[in-house]
């Protein structure tokens, strides 16, 4: 996906406004990806904004531009991963309403509900379930976005379900995936 034959990007690259098309129609869609993964609008709009800085840092040595969505779901999620694997050893302490901001419009109860069930899961299974059932990856294609084995995307896949289905109850049958809207 990346050749090492084009400079590295800088402010003022011919490239730029290419770059400017693809980060307007896809930060959305990688925005809900990432709330998704971590349930935080806020978190979720860094880990886009880290994702498209190192998007942007290797779009001059990109050679295969008809797999960006692929390799910047790629980069969300290692970003994602990255950043909780690094959070374990700091930890910080947030609040459910911090003072200083407005209340959030209320979510409907079933996509809170399952925002609240993907919370408890491991961040790999909860990766696992949003690239498969949310953004309908097959299993090869979420085992090539987390660079792991077909195997390891149904085993994590089978326990992240069981563990929603324990977890929701008898709610877990009526469930639906659908895009989550911003709650600024």
């Amino acid at each position: 996906m990346i050749s090492r034959s084009r400079p590295s990007a800088g402010p003022g690259s011919p490239w730029d406004g290419e770059f400017a098309r693809y980060f307007g129609e896809r930060a959305h869609s990688l925005r809900s990806t990432a709330f998704l993964l971590c349930g935080d609008w806020h978190q979720a709009e860094d880990l886009t904004q880290a994702a498209l800085l190192k998007l942007y840092l290797a779009w001059p040595r990109l050679s295969r531009h008809d797999a960006l969505d692929a390799y910047a779901r790629k980069v969300v999620l290692r970003t994602f991963l990255a950043e909780h694997r690094r959070s374990r050893w700091k930890r910080e302490r947030l609040t459910d309403s911090p003072p200083e901001l407005p209340a959030a419009p209320a979510a409907s109860e079933r996509d809170e509900l399952v925002r609240q069930a993907l919370a408890v899961l491991a961040p790999k299974q909860r990766a696992v379930l949003v690239l498969r059932y949310f953004e309908d990856l097959s299993v090869e294609e979420t085992a090539k976005a987390l660079g792991c084995s077909t195997g390891t995307v149904k085993s994590q896949a089978s326990r992240g379900l069981a563990t929603l289905r324990n977890r929701l109850g008898p709610h877990y049958g009526a469930l639906t995936f659908s895009a989550p809207t911003e709650g600024r």
